[in-house]
C-alpha cells in the first residue's frame, strides 16, 4: 500500500511539473496582418535616385485627362483625397491617380489660384510672406485649353495670362529654367515625404512622390537630371498623399485642399 502511494505522489509531481512547464512556455504574440501593396497605375514606376525611390509618373496630355479640383458639387472642399475618389468611384469614373496639389488655409481654401474647369475660383498670390509657399519664386502648375500643359513662375504667369482650364499655384518652384532654386540647400537637413509636378521635353506632365523622406535639394536634381525637366514645382511636404483606383500608395489619411487627378480620356 505504501509503495501504491508514493507511485501516485510521483505521478502527481510529474503532472504537476508538465502544466507548469506549459503555463510557462514563452506566448507567441499573433500575427498582424501584412498589408498588400497597392500596385501602381500603369504610367507610373519606381524609380531610385540618389539613394531613395520615388514614384513617377508620366501622363501625356494627349491620352490622360489631368484636372485640379478642389469643391464637390455642393461647394464645399473634398476634404481628402479619399473623400474624392469615393465621389467620383460613386459616378462611375474611378480616377487613375489623385494626389495632394497646392497649399491651403485651414479652412482648405487654397492659398493661391485655382482653376477649375476654366472658372478661376482663388486668385493669383504675388504676396510675401513666411513658408514654403512663399520662397520666391513660387510657381503655377496649369493645363490649357488648347490641351498642353506647364509649370512656370507664378510672375510669368501674371504677365502672360494664359488661357486656362486647370491651375493650381504652390511653392517654392523646384527647377527654374534648368536651374535648381537659388535657396536651395545640395541636401539640407529638412526631409519630408514630398511631392512636386513638372513638365519634361516631350511635353508630359511629371509628377513624383518620394517614398521615403527627402531634401528640397534631391527633390529638385530628381525633377531635372532624372527625369528631364526645365521647370518643375513642389507641391507639398509631410502630408503628400497619392492615391490610385481609391486606395492609399504613399501617405496617409491627411486632409487635402487641391487636388490633381487624371482619368482616362475618353
Amino acid at each position: 500500500m505504501r509503495i501504491v502511494s508514493l507511485f501516485l505522489f510521483a505521478a502527481v509531481l510529474i503532472v504537476a511539473g508538465f502544466a507548469a512547464t506549459w503555463w510557462m512556455r514563452p506566448v507567441t504574440p499573433p500575427q498582424a496582418p501584412q498589408s498588400l501593396a497597392v500596385p501602381l497605375p500603369e504610367p507610373c514606376r519606381d524609380v531610385a535616385f540618389e539613394g531613395r525611390t520615388h514614384i513617377v509618373c508620366e501622363l501625356d496630355p494627349a491620352a490622360h485627362d489631368i484636372r485640379i479640383v478642389h469643391e464637390d458639387v455642393n461647394g464645399k472642399p473634398f476634404g481628402s483625397l479619399l473623400a474624392f475618389d469615393a465621389e467620383m468611384a460613386g459616378q462611375g469614373n474611378t480616377p487613375l491617380l489623385s494626389m495632394n496639389a497646392g497649399m491651403y488655409h485651414k479652412d482648405l481654401s487654397p492659398v493661391g489660384i485655382l482653376v477649375d474647369d476654366g472658372r478661376e475660383k482663388t486668385p493669383l498670390n504675388l504676396d510675401d510672406g513666411e513658408g514654403n509657399f512663399f520662397m520666391k519664386p513660387n510657381g503655377v502648375f496649369m493645363v490649357g485649353r488648347d490641351g498642353r500643359a506647364a509649370v512656370m513662375e507664378s510672375s510669368v504667369y501674371a504677365q502672360t495670362l494664359p488661357d486656362t482650364l486647370y491651375a493650381t499655384q504652390s511653392g517654392p518652384m523646384l527647377v527654374i529654367d534648368g536651374k535648381i532654386h537659388p535657396r536651395f540647400e545640395p541636401d539640407g537637413t529638412s526631409r519630408y515625404i514630398r511631392n512636386g509636378v513638372g513638365i519634361d521635353m516631350q511635353g508630359r506632365v511629371v509628377v513624383a512622390i518620394s517614398r521615403k523622406p527627402v531634401s528640397l535639394g534631391s527633390f529638385a536634381r530628381l525633377f531635372r537630371d532624372e527625369l528631364g525637366c526645365r521647370n518643375a514645382l513642389f507641391l507639398d511636404g509631410a502630408i503628400s498623399t497619392l492615391t490610385s483606383a481609391g486606395k492609399v500608395v504613399i501617405g496617409g489619411k491627411h486632409p487635402a485642399g487641391p487636388i490633381l487627378t487624371v482619368l482616362e480620356k475618353r
